[in-house]
C-alpha cells in the first residue's frame, strides 16, 4: 500500500513538531525515518496511525485521501503501529491480547483465533505460546505478538517506532528477517529509528527529520556521514574510550547465588572498584536484570555475601542500599522510573533531599530549568513526563540522579537516545566516575555500547555468568558468540 503525507502540520503549544511534511512511501518498500530525539519522528507516525490529530494536511493511501480519527480507523484502513513500548496488557494471556481490537461481540471465537495465531507464528518462525501470560514474555516476544496481532487485524502498512531498543542481537536479526519477508509480500514498512547501522542494513530508502522538518531523503548506497550531518545539522565527532584508574572497592560480591522464577545464578564473586564501569551483556532473560537488582537491594541473594564500601548489606532493604549511595535506574521508564501525571519540576523536587515541610516553588523551578538545560531535555518545567518523547524521558530519568553516589546501576541507559545524546550522557556518567569516584554497572543490548564504555564485561547465558572480560581485548563477534552460549570453555580455561 502506497502511503502519502502531504503538508502535515502539528503543534504542541509553541513547539512545531511537524512542519509542512511531504513524504511518499511506495508499496513494498522499507522506509527509514531518521532523526535525533525530538525531531518529530514519533509525532508524524502517530498522526498517520490515528493516535493524534494533525492540525492540517492530508493523508493518502493508494492515492485516495483518508480521514484517520483513531487507531481503530487506522487499522481499518490497513495502517498499524508498533510502539517503542509495546501497548499490551501484561496480566493477560497472549491469546487475549491477540484478539483485542477484533470485532467479535462479547464472546469472541478463541479457538479459531488461537488456530490462526499459531498459523501466523509458524509463518514467521515465532515461538510464542498463546496460553502464556504476557508478563512472562521478553520485549522481543512482545513485539512479535504485536506484529502478529496487527497482521491478523489486516495491516498492510506497518509502522515500527524504535523497535530495536532493548532487544537482543538474535531478536533483532529475527525482527529484520520478518520485516524483509513482509516487504517482499508487498507490505509497506516504516522503520523509525535513530540508529544508523539499523537503517543502513534494513531500509531501501531513508527520510531525515530535524526539528520537525523533513530535511532530506536518500537512497542506497547510504552516505552515513551525510546522514549524521542531516540529522544534527553539523558533523558529529565520535569520542574515544574513557579509561580511568580504578580506586578502592565499592561493591564486593562473594559467592553470591540468586534465584527467580525462570533461572538460577550460582556462585558469583566480583569486586567493583570506584571509577570502574562494568557492562552486562546477554540475551534478555539471561539473568543480568536479576543480578543488577540484587546489587540494588531489590532482590535478596539465597547465598553469599554482598558488601558496599566494606559494609555488609546482605539481605538489607533497598533503602539501606540507597543510604549507602546506590542508585538504580530501571528500563521501564514510565512504569518504574517516573510518575505519569507529575511534571519535570515535581520529579526533580521529589528526587532531592527534603528540607522542611514546604516547597520553595521559585527554587524548584530554577532547579528544573538547570536540569533541563544540563541534560538537554526537550521540555519545560511544567511538562508532564508522559508528554515527553521516549529519549527525553530517559534523559529526565538520568537527571534525577543525586550527587554524590557510590554506585550507579543502569538498565539500558541510552535506550531511545540518538548518537549525540548517547555520547553526551556517557560523558556525564564518566564525569561522575572521575569526580565522585562512582562505579557504574549497566545493562545494554547494544554490544558496541558495552565495549565502548565498559572497563570490564560480564556475559550472562541462561543463568551462567562469565568471569570479567577486559573490554579492550574482546570483540563484538566474541561477545555475540558468548551470548549465544558458544566459546565458554575458552574463557574459563
Amino acid at each position: 500500500m502506497q502511503v502519502e503525507l502531504r503538508h502535515i502540520h502539528k503543534h504542541f503549544g509553541a513547539v512545531h513538531a511537524s512542519n509542512d511534511i511531504n513524504l511518499t512511501i511506495p508499496a513494498g518498500s522499507i522506509q527509514g525515518i531518521l532523526g535525533e530525539n525530538g525531531a518529530g519522528k514519533s509525532t508524524l507516525m502517530k498522526a498517520l496511525s490515528g493516535f493524534i490529530f494533525a492540525d492540517s494536511g492530508e493523508i493518502l493511501l493508494d492515492g485516495k485521501p483518508v480521514h484517520i480519527a483513531s487507531p481503530a480507523d487506522a487499522i481499518n484502513h490497513g495502517v498499524g503501529m508498533l510502539h517503542q513500548d509495546p501497548l499490551d496488557f501484561p496480566p493477560m494471556k497472549v491469546i487475549d491480547n491477540f484478539i483485542l481490537g477484533r470485532n467479535g461481540g462479547l464472546f469472541p471465537d478463541r479457538r479459531t483465533a488461537a488456530k490462526e495465531f499459531k498459523e501466523l507464528a509458524v509463518q514467521f518462525d515465532f515461538s510464542i505460546d498463546p496460553d502464556a501470560y504476557v508478563d512472562m514474555l521478553t520485549v522481543g516476544e512482545r513485539q512479535q505478538l504485536e506484529i502478529l496481532r496487527l497482521l491478523w487485524l489486516g495491516a498492510r502498512a506497518l509502522i515500527l517506532d524504535e523497535p530495536t531498543t532493548g532487544i537482543s542481537l538474535p531478536q533483532k536479526e529475527k525482527l529484520f528477517a520478518t520485516l524483509k519477508k513482509l516487504a517482499a509480500q508487498g507490505m509497506t514498512i516504516i522503520f523509525v529509528s535513530h540508529k544508523l547501522e539499523d537503517v543502513e542494513f534494513l531500509c531501501n530508502r531513508v527520510a531525515v527529520l530535524r526539528q520537525g522538518q523533513l530535511v532530506g531523503e536518500m537512497l542506497p548506497p547510504f552516505n552515513v556521514d551525510k546522514l549524521v550531518e542531516m540529522m544534527f545539522g553539523k558533523v558529529v565527532s565520535f569520542g574515544g574510550r574513557y579509561p580511568l584508574t580504578p580506586g578502592a572497592s565499592t561493591l564486593h560480591l562473594e559467592h553470591i547465588s540468586l534465584e527467580d522464577v525462570r533461572l538460577q545464578i550460582r556462585d558469583v564473586t566480583l569486586d567493583v572498584r570506584a571509577g570502574e564501569v562494568i557492562g552486562l551483556a546477554g540475551m534478555e532473560g539471561s539473568g543480568q536484570a536479576t543480578f543488577l537488582q540484587a546489587c540494588a537491594g531489590l532482590v535478596r541473594p539465597v547465598a553469599g555475601k554482598l558488601s558496599i564500601k566494606g559494609a555488609d548489606v546482605t539481605g538489607q532493604t533497598h533503602h539501606v542500599f540507597k543510604h549507602k549511595g546506590v542508585a538504580y535506574l530501571p528500563a521501564a521508564r514510565l512504569e518504574q522510573g517516573l510518575v505519569p501525571g507529575l511534571s519535570l519540576t515535581e520529579h526533580f523536587v521529589l528526587a532531592e533531599e527534603t528540607h522542611g515541610i514546604f516547597i520553595n516553588r521559585d527554587q524548584a523551578i530554577r532547579l528544573a530549568q538547570d536540569r533541563i538545560k544540563t541534560f538537554n531535555i526537550k521540555g519545560t518545567p511544567v511538562s508532564t513526563v508522559e508528554s515527553l518523547s521516549g529519549g527525553n524521558q530517559q534523559r529526565a530519568l538520568l537527571a534525577l540522579l543525586r550527587t554524590p553516589l557510590s554506585l550507579i546501576l543502569l538498565e539500558h541507559p541510552t535506550r531511545g537516545l540518538d548518537i549525540e545524546s548517547t555520547m553526551y550522557i556517557w560523558s556525564k556518567l564518566k564525569e561522575r566516575c572521575a569526580q565522585d569516584g562512582a562505579a557504574i554497572i549497566f545493562i545494554s543490548a547494544d554490544l558496541d555500547e558495552v565495549l565502548q564504555y565498559s572497563d570490564r564485561v560480564l556475559v550472562f547465558f541462561t543463568g551462567k555468568v562469565s568471569s570479567p572480560l577486559d573490554a579492550e581485548k574482546v570483540t563484538v563477534e566474541q561477545l555475540g558468540q558468548l551470548i549465544g552460549g558458544k566459546g565458554w570453555e575458552a574463557i574459563h580455561a
